[in-house]
């Protein structure tokens, strides 16, 4: 039995998705669960259900689902569960818990040994941008403000994300241009109540809504902005160069004329200068990971004084 709390994707938690060739170039599906698994779905997002027309994510079948809240919901869930919970079951689950945290300690020690990987090279690598930034934020009541997908996930991987406002979550529909405007509308929120908000900042993301900016420096929003500047709209990078073995094509055509339209280079775009045109303190291009560290603790300061602030960091692609 899996019990899904205001899962967004409840699909994608229960299969997996393949891009690769098959299916006559549509992709792979499969289950990453048993047959017989119960689903149950708790979530506050079915309440809003209220027009004929509306958009989903990919539909998933559950036996049970309930229109409510999780966070209300599960105290009482809990002790309902321990309440039936027979006495000759407990020693079990006692054995289960063992297990997966030996598991979880395991993987902690893969996943750290992975990000070690490129540590000290130039262009940054995403696992260095997002522990330098744990560091320096860390000793703040911090909040993740944006989505982690497009730095391979390193945030959620590695970051002790222990209470519910340490991360925003994803935007449910990955359009592209979300983050800007959503790490300042939450950043605005957490203004309020003390929080340090800070947000790995996509460049092409970035380019969609670069207006935010002004707004965030126009009503003294103080965030940290990290930029993730892989000079180019990776995601589209990956896919034509899967698309293009696929059909047998070349992925980049001759001089600067590929990946067209993906690529964000040639000129290079100078963010830190961009964002210092709208009221922000920024820095940048930072390209040797031993300037990283410096520089952040230059922007958690000025963030804590309230005002936003951009670091403009040459990255990795992924």
């Amino acid at each position: 039995m899996i019990i899904g709390l205001e899962l967004s994707d409840f699909w994608a938690t229960v299969n997996a998705y393949t891009d690769n060739n098959s299916n006559e170039g549509h992709g792979t599906n499969a289950s990453r669960i048993k047959p017989e698994t119960r689903l149950i779905s708790i979530n506050s997002v079915d309440l809003l259900t209220k027009s004929n027309y509306q958009d989903f994510q990919r539909f998933q079948v559950v036996d049970v689902q309930m229109a409510a809240d999780a966070q209300t919901t599960l105290p009482s869930l809990i002790e309902a569960v321990r309440s039936a919970l027979p006495a000759d079951k407990k020693d079990a689950i006692a054995k289960r818990g063992e297990l997966q945290r030996k598991t979880y300690q395991e993987d902690r020690i893969r996943t750290r040994t992975a990000a070690a990987l490129g540590w000290n090279e130039s262009p940054i690598s995403t696992a260095r941008l997002v522990m330098e930034t744990f560091a320096a934020v860390k000793n703040e009541d911090w909040a993740l403000v944006a989505s982690e997908g497009n730095v391979s996930n390193w945030p959620v991987r590695l970051w002790p994300m222990e209470k519910h406002h340490h991360w925003l979550g994803r935007s449910g529909g990955y359009g592209v241009g979300y983050g800007a405007p959503a790490s300042v509308g939450a950043a605005l929120a957490n203004r309020d109540l003390g929080r340090f908000s800070v947000s790995i900042q996509s460049d092409g993301d970035l380019m969609f809504a670069p207006g935010v900016l002004w707004t965030a420096a126009k009503h003294k929003i103080p965030l940290l902005s990290v930029m993730h500047n892989n000079r180019g709209y990776h995601q589209e990078v990956m896919h034509l160069q899967r698309l293009a073995n696929f059909r047998n094509r070349k992925v980049k055509l001759e001089g600067d004329m590929g990946p067209v339209g993906t690529s964000i280079e040639n000129p290079d775009i100078q963010y830190h200068e961009l964002a210092k045109s709208m009221g922000w303190w920024a820095k940048g291009p930072i390209k040797d990971p031993a300037q990283l560290a410096f520089a952040l603790k230059e922007a958690v300061a000025v963030v804590k004084s309230g005002h936003p602030a951009l670091l403009n960091v040459w990255t990795q692609p992924r």
